[in-house]
């Protein structure tokens, strides 16, 4: 295979990995010694699954939040000598809502080779099962936790919704679900189309499309703190 810095999907939750991962990607796994993770335990865990000889003989270097710009600049010293490297995240795709895209616009400014596998993407997956435009979408991460910030910024990704007919993704952390569902209810009009996506892959998948009035009679399911998914339409 070529040298090159191989983006590696894993699996959303405990999903099992031949339901999710071509057998392309594990070939190509099972021959890289080198990678570059957001934590060190969880791929561990991962690649012992694939090839549970392949973890002892593996070098790891930690990319996440707490990493300085200063630690990963020989990072991809190897893949210069002609060494391929693999990059894996937390959950799905890495480099997408995730601190990979440094490695990677390191790599291009490097003029070294990406390769980006295929895999779970629980944004665009959520985004395809929502029945919202999948022609203009924007993900805007995290949003305030505190009122009225949180507030403020429900309406106004209400209205690009509204103006730009643009679907509108957002997260929180699974334990804050239920508050992020009442805010939303809180901020947003009646006709508001509100599709929540957790757990996508998993046992516990749940994924549903109504309306904000709709959604205040039925009420959000237990979704045991199973990380989730927001979108809003018009």
């Amino acid at each position: 295979m070529d040298a090159a810095l191989y983006l590696i999907p894993v699996t959303l939750g405990d999903t099992k990995y031949e339901k999710v991962l071509p057998s392309y990607n594990l070939d190509i796994i099972k021959q890289i010694k080198i990678f570059i993770v957001e934590n060190i335990k969880s791929a561990k865990r991962f690649l012992a699954k694939i090839d549970n000889s392949h973890v002892d003989d593996a070098i790891f270097y930690e990319l996440n939040e707490h990493t300085e710009a200063k630690d990963i600049l020989n990072y991809l010293d190897a893949l210069e000598n002609g060494e391929s490297i693999g990059v894996i995240s937390e959950a799905g795709c890495p480099a997408v809502a995730d601190p990979g895209a440094d490695i990677v616009a390191i790599a291009h400014k490097k003029n070294l080779k990406v390769v980006p596998l295929v895999g779970p993407s629980a944004i665009l997956m959520a985004v395809m099962s929502s029945g919202f435009s999948g022609q203009s979408f924007a993900f805007n991460g995290y949003l305030p936790v505190k009122n009225p910030e949180r507030s403020n910024k429900l309406k106004q990704l209400e209205q690009r919704a509204y103006k730009e007919r643009q679907t509108q993704l957002f997260i929180e952390t699974p334990y804050r679900n239920r508050q992020m569902f009442e805010s939303i209810l809180a901020a947003c009009k009646p006709e508001t189309k509100l599709c929540i996506a957790a757990g996508i892959t998993t046992d516990f998948e749940f994924i549903k499309t109504r309306t904000v009035s709709a959604w205040k009679k039925t009420g959000l399911p237990e979704l045991k703190k199973v990380p989730a998914i927001f979108l809003i339409y018009f």
